[in-house]
């Protein structure tokens, strides 16, 4: 069961003017269920978007950047679930384009006016033949308000579909942000392992756009961890369709490119946080915060070393106050020079330990009842600087062995 997360009301999904959305059932890997969605965007939209930094990263992902990289217009992207066409070698490439090929017949544009997207069995051949069978049934039921069907249709083993809406005034005139997530294992930056895709009906200059969607990034996705590997196929993707009537924005600075870039991020962490609380086999969401370092990255490696760690999490999982393994991993977090000496440790609000060692006042009794919560929060405190970061896990479960183990089957 995901941690303190329901699947979202459709009703509370804005419909962003300039999308549409369209998704059928293709049998990629199972029969009876949706498995292909279509996103096509009206002329003029512009996207942007960030991907995994695995070397190992899927055709669709490097046709992609390609496409992008182009500068043409984009039409629409196709995603699919079932199979990541990943490890697929020059075959996988192929058959990427063929998807590419297919839809751009259907929708009367070029090629590479379309991305594609997997999400699946990695070094398994995408069966093409039934994606492109399954194209023109997508495009048939494209409408703008079926964002909560399109989150179902690129689960794999998300237990929950999600997705996150919100609305702020520009000028006078209201903009619209929606967006969708996959993900619950294979979890790690950067980015972490999931596919995105948000859109707005700003207008956003295109090296504004890039701008914005880089710091949500770096500010939701790339501050989740469910189990430490980095996938193959991870990717985010900002749409601005500019049909919002508010003035462009043409450079990411100002009071407008803040209000649009905060909303955005808003929308991209309550999706990473659900990526989170559906985490395989999680029952608990953990917050941990590092603070008082002399740089947000070494307060990353901190806070990542304490989330990674299968004692720590295997820990929470069973409500055992061990808690020796989390200055373990500050420790070895990579810190040469940290003194260990001005370490503090809290768990919730128990003061655990001072100074690099054991708090005075600590009782073990009280860190048990912390633990027992569904959502708890890890505060460090290195004591040598101001800088601070703050990353979400889960715990590791049985279930998530068993969930991993069975995968394929």
């Amino acid at each position: 069961m995901p941690v303190n997360l329901s699947a979202p009301d459709s009703r509370s999904l804005h419909p962003v003017a300039g999308v549409t959305l369209g998704i059928t059932e293709a049998n990629v890997k199972k029969p009876n269920r949706k498995d292909l969605l279509v996103i096509k965007l009206d002329s003029g939209a512009r996207v942007a978007g960030v991907f995994t930094t695995n070397r190992f990263c899927a055709a669709p992902v490097h046709i992609c950047k390609r496409h992008l990289a182009s500068g043409n217009a984009v039409r629409a992207l196709v995603i699919n679930t079932g199979n990541a066409n990943a490890g697929t070698g020059k075959d996988g490439m192929r058959r990427a384009q063929q998807t590419c090929e297919a839809l751009a017949k259907l929708l009367n544009c070029a090629p590479d006016e379309i991305l594609p997207f997997s999400t699946g069995v990695i070094m398994e051949p995408l069966p093409v033949e039934r994606i492109v069978a399954g194209l023109p049934n997508c495009i048939a039921k494209l409408g703008p308000d079926t964002w909560g069907d399109a989150a179902q249709a690129i689960m794999t083993t998300d237990t929950i579909a999600k997705a996150a809406s919100r609305q702020i005034v520009l000028g006078g005139k209201t903009v619209t942000v929606t967006g969708i997530a996959k993900g619950s294992g294979m979890i790690h930056p950067n980015m972490a392992t999931m596919l995105g895709f948000v859109a707005t009906d700003a207008a956003v200059a295109p090296q504004a756009l890039q701008a914005l969607v880089a710091h949500a990034a770096d500010n939701s996705f790339n501050c989740i961890t469910v189990d430490g590997d980095t996938s193959t196929n991870d990717s985010f993707m900002l749409i601005a369709t500019g049909m919002s009537g508010a003035a462009p924005i043409g450079a990411a600075s100002g009071e407008a490119y803040a209000a649009l870039r905060d909303a955005v991020t808003a929308v991209a962490v309550e999706l990473a946080q659900a990526i989170v609380r559906d985490g395989e086999g999680a029952t608990k969401f953990m917050t941990v915060r590092v603070e008082q370092g002399n740089s947000v990255e070494e307060c990353r490696k901190v806070a990542y070393a304490i989330a990674h760690s299968p004692l720590v999490k295997t820990a929470f999982f069973a409500s055992d106050p061990n808690l020796g393994r989390i200055l373990a991993a500050v420790g070895y977090a990579g810190i040469e020079d940290l003194d260990t000496g001005g370490v503090d440790l809290y768990l919730g609000d128990v003061l655990v330990a001072e100074n690099g060692g054991r708090a005075a006042g600590y009782r073990e009794a009280d860190a048990k009842s912390v633990m027992k919560e569904a959502e708890i929060t890890v505060r460090v405190l290195l004591g040598r600087g101001k800088a601070s970061a703050t990353v979400w896990t889960c715990d590791l479960s049985h279930e998530y062995i068993k969930i991993n183990a069975d995968y394929r089957t």
